[in-house]
């Protein structure tokens, strides 16, 4: 998040002679009467979000290599995420979304169906510009309220936001609301599933479960602390499918009919969903995986992500609402080593290989057409090129 720069009043102090009073109507100033210059509230807001970050045991490997490249130990995922930091940290606020949950540094690392990742993968989240992070999903109990609390305590140890997941129900019950150059952004998150992992017996509040009264009672609660723009990240859907489900267009309609919702980003499905505008709002059906390393073999649509840019204008009512939506298509190359590649900036750069550049731009091409196949170009929506 760019944070607003610090405005310091300068007090102007007037002089006059130390010698007797002068006449009042022939005194003369060394400085003209200072002007205090209000402070004017943004009307704009920039909001970035990306996809899952998603850490299989090969790509744990990689972090783990990078690390020694850079003679460190442990793991680095920095070089991994390297191409979005750029979009990412120039947005006034930036979204991630912890799929799994993290480890102990020592580890165990394990991958599918019970994950549990190097803790460093906050310290590159951070360190490529993100501010908050969604936490529901459906491996959020993978390892436990143990692994809940460690996400969180990393999270909150390189200074990311969080909501999905809680330690207690004091936390539980806390909306995350933000305060963004002056304007209060609320980010709230819920899953489908625990992939048949129950919730501890009394403490269900551990992780939020989808359910429309529940996601619209806490907007409402972040619009009572004040929250001027609320963002809901919601994992859901049928995975690998490129096309939304009903739940998912019946849902979305639901939620953006209620006055306290502005913007939905869906997470779950490892391929790219289309965005749609509903009512003049906009929901992301699936921003695919930012970071995944699934076997080789799988379908080369799992590598496929998107990180859209959307601009919130206040309104002359003073409400908020999304003015531009502009989306970035990434793909995660798993060889030579692994990378997210910032299809854009690759299919321009004259130092690649002609062939790969092409294959690049084939990649592009896919994720422009799953963007669209509910007819959000026609909305207004822009693909970065």
């Amino acid at each position: 998040m760019r944070k607003a720069p610090g405005i310091t009043l300068l007090a102007v102090l007037l002089t006059a002679s130390c010698t007797a009073a002068p006449d009042r109507t022939t005194v003369q100033r060394s400085h003209p009467p200072a002007t205090v210059q209000p402070v004017m509230p943004r009307s704009e807001l920039t909001i970035v979000a990306a996809g899952d970050l998603l850490v299989h045991p090969p790509l744990t490997d990689q972090a783990a290599a990078d690390a020694r490249t850079a003679g460190r130990d442990g793991h680095d995922f920095t070089q991994v995420l390297a191409s979005v930091r750029p979009v990412v940290s120039q947005a006034d606020l930036a979204i991630c979304h912890m799929e799994t949950p993290l480890a102990e540094p020592s580890g165990p690392f394990t991958g599918y169906p019970i994950f549990s990742v190097p803790p460093s993968l906050a310290d590159a989240a951070a360190w490529a510009g993100f501010d908050t992070c969604s936490t529901a999903s459906n491996h959020s109990l993978d390892t436990g309220q143990e692994g809940i609390a460690r996400t969180l305590d990393n999270l909150d140890r390189v200074g990311l936001r969080h909501t999905g997941t809680a330690r207690d129900q004091v936390e539980a019950n806390r909306p995350n609301v933000i305060d963004v150059a002056g304007v209060k952004v609320a980010q709230l998150s819920y899953t489908f599933s625990f992939n048949g992992i129950p919730r501890p017996q009394g403490k269900e509040w551990s992780a939020n479960l989808i359910d429309r009264d529940t996601i619209l009672d806490e907007a409402r609660r972040a619009r009572q602390q004040g929250a001027e723009i609320v963002i809901l990240s919601v994992q859901w859907g049928t995975e690998y499918q490129n096309e939304p489900d009903e739940g998912q267009l019946g849902l979305a309609r639901e939620l953006l009919d209620s006055p306290d919702i502005d913007l939905i980003v869906g997470h779950h499905v490892h391929v790219v969903q289309p965005f749609e505008k509903i009512g003049g709002k906009w929901v992301a059906y699936g921003i695919g995986n930012l970071t995944t390393r699934f076997p080789d073999g799988s379908p080369e649509n799992t590598q496929d992500a998107v990180v859209p840019q959307f601009t919130f204008t206040r309104t002359a009512s003073g409400r908020w609402e999304v003015t531009r939506v502009e989306v970035l298509a990434t793909w995660m190359e798993y060889e030579p080593a692994a990378r997210v590649v910032d299809l854009q900036a690759a299919v321009a750069d004259d130092r690649i290989p002609a062939e790969r550049r092409a294959d690049y731009a084939r990649i592009q091409e896919r994720i422009t057409r799953y963007v669209d196949l509910r007819g959000a170009r026609g909305d207004g929506l822009r693909m970065r090129d």
